[in-house]
């Protein structure tokens, strides 16, 4: 059983991809049908809100790599929308977080 939900729903500047539960290797290939079939009608801008997103592996993570770089390629970009901390963390350990915009970064405590 899968235990990653998504959704497309039509955003302002392009298709919107809801994402909750968990993204690993037992269902990336779920995530990169879903990903790769709103980048087939050259979509320019990609926005997925992985707010519930509990968890995301390396597998997941290349999947919205790949479609960054082929949205930069059209002169678009993928947007993340509202990352767990975690997630940022391994978006910023992987250096991927530079490859697409991140919006709704959580709030870091202030250091002791």
């Amino acid at each position: 059983m899968s235990t990653l939900r998504a959704s497309v729903a039509a955003a302002e500047s392009g298709p919107l991809i809801l994402l909750a539960g968990e993204a690993d290797i037992t269902n990336v290939a779920e995530l990169s049908d879903l990903v790769n079939g709103q980048l087939v009608t050259q979509t320019r801008y990609l926005t997925v809100d992985v707010s519930g997103l509990a968890f995301a592996d390396t597998a997941s993570i290349r999947v919205l790599l790949l479609a960054a770089g082929t949205l930069r390629k059209r002169g678009g970009d993928l947007v993340l929308l509202r990352p767990q901390r975690a997630l940022l963390r391994m978006l910023d350990i992987l250096g991927a977080s530079a490859l697409m915009t991140v919006h709704g970064r959580p709030e870091t405590a202030p250091e002791p």
